[in-house]
């Protein structure tokens, strides 16, 4: 523990995999640095969202009076660029470490914050100038991939789902955070006054940044490399695991950032009614999150998975009665389900990556390979994979904006992209039961005691465990 404390910026030896290592030093160290990282990544997630508010404020009350499609628009910018820098983010980590990073990327939120205060209340400005601003938004989504990956590293696998998904779970809360700001605006102000939901982060922006270089770490790794990356790429698992995230995550993201405009599209809700509504579907989702990967760790990624999928497919069915009865209770009260099912799915999905290449490495070893070699290659995958899952997983809350655009845009109701929801989800079930659950050879069973055994034999060699 000295040693780490006379090094804090920078840790040269980390075996989470060790137990005594873990329960006397390397626990305490690694809570700490999750704490931070929640925190980071909590307000990321509200400068990457808050245009999922302030689109509600935009009104010709404020001379910013633009057609529902353009303020969906306006919603699938940043979406599509904080997807894009997910996987950048991602290798930024292991390039300059996740306490720097963390600096960085926390500071540069005050980028969109300030650009949106400065024209959120100008009267006339044009559509493409809060597109470019909207864009600008997007940093806030790749500090997602950044804060997981730099979490991976701190956690043993044994305790990777509960810690990947409180961590992404404490950063899904900003979607429901920066609503409920809106909402305390809206409530006691007007909807007349959107900068007011902007300035209130500023003083959080910087406060992260701090905090994140006082008390992070950075932990000494072998960068992944563009040799890592490809050889991910090469592998289907990778891209089935990113495909469930793109139902689960995107599904998350994607309604998170259009539930307040589908509302008003949908029923005529006031901005006041949109916001009261809105917050408690991603605050639910966010907390869902960790639960789906305890579940996952106990009862098995692949089967969690599984069964979440079904009951989306089936909350989705209940969207398309509600719209067609008109009934707005019934619609809130099961797209709020669908938010926890999204939350516990994007927990047991995540909980895959690790499971699935250290079950590689058990059968690698099984068939006389070396061990060292074999968990060494599972660790530098599962780094890549989480950020190219991530990556993957946001565009799918583009693809959900994009198609409510073309739905109200088109025929004036959301339905014909809840039909379309209901086909993926359908693909997702069909995808997880015949790769991850039928496979009776060269798949990871995916349930806790194969983790174990991962963790275990990956604690054989240290140098395994810095890779």
């Amino acid at each position: 523990m000295t040693a780490l404390r006379a090094s804090r910026r920078r840790i040269e030896h980390w075996d989470p995999e060790d137990e005594e290592f873990w329960e006397r030093t390397g626990k305490h160290v690694a809570r700490r640095n999750l704490v931070l990282s929640v925190l980071s990544e909590h307000i990321g997630f509200s400068i990457w969202s808050m245009w999922s508010v302030l689109v509600l404020f935009m009104s010709p009350a404020i001379g910013l009076g633009f057609a529902p499609s353009e303020k969906f628009l306006l919603v699938v910018t940043p979406t599509l660029v904080g997807a894009l820098l997910r996987l950048p983010y991602s290798h930024a980590v292991t390039r300059f470490g996740g306490r720097d990073w963390t600096v960085f990327s926390s500071a540069l939120l005050f980028v969109p914050a300030l650009l949106a205060l400065y024209f959120v209340q100008r009267p006339g400005t044009p559509l493409w100038v809060f597109v470019l601003i909207a864009a600008t938004a997007g940093v806030g989504g790749g500090n997602f991939a950044s804060s997981t990956t730099n979490i991976a590293l701190f956690f043993p696998r044994r305790h990777q789902g509960w810690a990947l998904g409180l961590n992404a779970g404490g950063g899904n809360l900003g979607v429901a955070v920066i609503q409920l700001v809106g909402l305390l605006v809206i409530a006691t102000v007007g909807d007349t006054h959107p900068a007011y939901v902007i300035a209130a982060y500023l003083p959080l922006i910087a406060l992260a940044a701090l905090l994140a270089a006082l008390g992070m770490d950075n932990v000494a790794t072998v960068p992944a490399g563009s040799g890592a990356l490809r050889e991910t790429l090469r592998e289907r698992h990778t891209w089935w695991i990113s495909l469930l995230y793109l139902g689960t995550f995107g599904s998350f993201i994607g309604y998170g950032f259009a539930f307040g405009l589908v509302l008003q599209n949908q029923f005529g809700a006031t901005p006041l009614q949109a916001v009261g509504y809105t917050f408690l579907g991603p605050l639910l989702g966010s907390l869902s999150r960790p639960l789906g990967g305890l579940l996952a760790d106990r009862f098995g990624g692949a089967r969690v998975t599984f069964w979440n999928f079904l009951a989306m497919g089936a909350g989705t069915l209940l969207l398309l009665v509600a719209s067609a009865h008109d009934s707005l209770a019934l619609f809130v009260a099961v797209f709020t389900v669908l938010f926890v099912l999204s939350g516990l799915g994007n927990g047991s999905t995540y909980k895959l990556i690790p499971v699935v290449f250290a079950g590689q490495a058990e059968a690698a070893v099984t068939a006389g390979h070396d061990a060292t070699e074999a968990f060494a290659r599972a660790r530098r995958l599962t780094g890549a994979a989480i950020g190219i899952a991530g990556a993957v997983g946001a565009l799918g809350g583009v693809v959900v904006n994009l198609a409510f655009r073309a739905s109200y845009g088109s025929w004036g109701t959301g339905e014909p992209a809840f039909w379309f929801f209901l086909a993926f989800y359908a693909v997702c079930v069909t995808v997880t039961r015949q790769v991850y659950l039928r496979t009776p050879h060269g798949t990871p069973p995916g349930d806790a005691r194969e983790t174990r055994r991962a963790g275990r034999r990956a604690a054989e060699s240290s140098e395994v465990t810095r890779a």
